[in-house]
C-alpha cells in the first residue's frame, strides 16, 4: 500500500514514517498542501493521512477540493482539533475517518488496515488467492502450509498483486506502490523484485505483459508470457 502522509510536524511525521515502513508500507511524506495536491493527482496513492493544520492551506479546504475533482482516495484525517463539530465537518467534507492528536501508533495502524479492507471490499486482514495466503495484520505469507520469507519490497509487491488479481498493472503504477516518487531508483529495480518474488511464490503466478507491466493470474490455465493483444483484462 502506498500512503501519502501530509504532516508539517517533523517529529510526528518521522514517527509515523518509521512505524509504517517497518510494516512494509510504502510512504511518502510532504508538509504542504501544494505538494500534497501534486502527489494526489500524479501518483498511485492508496491512502492519504492528512493533517488539517498545514502552513499554506487549511486541510479541510484541500480535502474539499480533492472531492470536488472526484479524487476518491481514502483520507484519514489527523487533527489536533478535538471539538466534535470540527470532526463532523471533516467527515462531511469527504474524510473517511479521523484521529485526534495525540494518538497511539497502534490505533493509527489499525485504522489504516480497516480503511484498506473497506476500500477493497474485504472483511478481514487475510487475502487468499489459490494456495497463497497473505495476512496484512501479521505480515505473514503462506503458500499452502509453508510460510514464505519475503523482503519488505517483495511483500508490498505481492499485496498489490493479490488485491488486484487478473488485472494488468502498469510498471509505473507498481513502481509508485513500492517507492513513491523517489528519484534514486535503479531502472531495473522493479524487475529485480519481480524476479525474486517469482522465485519464492512460483514463476507461474506473475505473467509479463510486454511493454506494459505484469498480471497476477489465479486461473488454472496460465501461459509463460502475455502480450497486450492476448488479454482483455483491465489495465491499471
Amino acid at each position: 500500500m502506498f500512503i501519502l502522509l501530509v504532516e508539517d510536524d517533523p517529529y510526528i511525521a518521522k514517527s509515523i514514517q518509521f512505524a509504517l515502513q517497518h510494516l512494509n508500507f510504502s510512504i511518502e511524506h510532504v508538509s504542504t498542501a501544494v505538494d500534497a495536491n501534486y502527489y494526489m493527482q500524479h501518483s498511485a496513492v492508496d491512502l492519504c493521512l492528512l493533517d488539517l493544520g498545514l502552513p499554506d492551506q487549511d486541510g479541510l479546504e484541500l480535502l474539499a477540493q480533492w472531492r470536488s475533482k472526484s479524487i476518491d482516495v481514502p483520507v484519514l484525517v489527523l487533527t489536533a482539533r478535538n471539538q466534535t463539530e470540527q470532526c463532523v465537518n471533516a467527515l462531511n467534507d469527504g474524510a473517511d475517518d479521523y484521529l485526534t492528536k495525540p494518538f497511539e501508533l497502534s490505533e493509527l495502524i489499525a485504522r489504516i488496515h480497516a480503511l484498506g479492507r473497506r476500500t477493497r471490499g474485504y472483511a478481514s486482514n487475510q487475502i487468499e488467492c489459490g494456495e497463497l495466503k497473505l495476512n496484512k495484520a501479521t505480515q505473514k505469507v503462506y503458500r499452502g502450509e509453508i510460510e514464505l520469507n519475503l523482503s519488505r519490497r517483495e511483500y508490498a509487491l505481492l499485496e498489490v498483486f493479490m488485491l488486484q488479481p487478473n488485472q494488468v498493472l502498469k510498471n509505473e503504477v507498481l513502481a509508485d506502490k513500492l517507492y513513491g516518487f523517489q528519484d534514486n531508483i535503479e531502472s531495473n529495480a522493479l524487475n529485480v523484485h519481480i524476479y525474486h518474488l517469482r522465485q519464492k511464490i512460483g514463476a507461474e503466478w506473475i505473467q509479463t505483459v510486454r511493454g506494459v507491466g505484469y498480471i497476477f493470474q489465479i486461473q488454472k490455465e496460465r501461459s509463460d508470457d502475455y502480450s497486450v493483444e492476448k488479454t482483455d483484462q483491465n489495465i491499471v
